[in-house]
């Protein structure tokens, strides 16, 4: 698809560029890796919250994502992995999240102030851990928008809506997320970015609507290899109190 006033599109995207990538933001990128291309994102999280006299901490690895495009330039498909320990002062589990399976779809490249936009239809698996699988399919879709507004600055926005099951009140929802995130070029090596992002659950019993802002900065090794960290805090008692990760992203060609 191509806005009206738009005058062509190169095709795909340029491999001869840094890659774009899906982390350490929450944010997705709006674009798709091209045809043919793996890219293989992955990192860890520490999380910590003290809610009352209860004191959690959690650890998240490798967060692996995989991307890969087929049939077409504007199509990849996308699956992720990923173990968690929850470590909460009284219980302690670890084990793996549920399979995430989806497709990003590119449908319009940017063209002038209207933006450069991607649909991601999404779902979990049930494959996980007991401690941490929600024991049924959880559709999802995320739109993504984005804005390269000149050589060094971007922005960009998503609207998630997702169905989710409250642990043991085993109560289904409907979860919305929103977000947005301005990413800057300091060189041609490193950027950073600066985010908002927020989870508002509808028809749930007992999650509450969670607000963060986070941050962080990327470093390439070559225009396939990335390194990232990040760090982010709760701005609501709902919230957890603070995060921070890294990780590392390599395109295939």
């Amino acid at each position: 698809m191509q806005w009206s006033r738009h005058q062509g599109s190169s095709g795909g995207p340029d491999l001869n560029a840094p890659l774009v990538t899906d982390r350490p933001d929450f944010t997705e990128a709006s674009s798709t890796v091209g045809r043919g291309i793996a890219q293989l994102e992955f990192g860890y999280t520490y999380t910590h919250d003290e809610s009352g006299l209860i004191e959690s901490k959690s650890h998240s690895y490798p967060e692996m994502l995989l991307r890969y495009g087929i049939l077409a330039d504007w199509l990849e498909f996308r699956a992720a992995w990923n173990y968690t320990g929850l470590d909460n002062e009284e219980l302690r589990f670890s084990g793996s999240d549920d399979l995430y399976l989806g497709f990003k779809i590119g449908l319009t490249p940017q063209a002038g102030i209207l933006p450069e936009m991607a649909l991601i239809p999404q779902m979990t698996v049930p494959t996980g851990n007991d401690a941490f699988t929600a024991d049924t399919v959880l559709p999802g879709l995320n739109w993504i928008y984005g804005w390269e507004l000149n050589n060094c600055l971007s922005t960009a926005g998503s609207t998630q809506l997702n169905r989710s099951v409250e642990g043991a009140a085993d109560n289904a929802y409907t979860e919305w997320a929103q977000s947005w995130t301005v990413a800057a070029s300091f060189t041609d090596r490193v950027g950073g970015y600066a985010e908002w992002y927020g989870l508002f659950p509808h028809s749930a019993e007992f999650s509450e609507t969670e607000h963060y802002m986070n941050g962080g900065f990327t470093f390439l090794f070559t225009n396939d290899l990335q390194l990232d960290i990040r760090g982010g805090v709760g701005l609501n008692d709902a919230s957890d109190d603070y995060f921070l990760g890294t990780g590392l992203s390599v395109r295939f060609q």
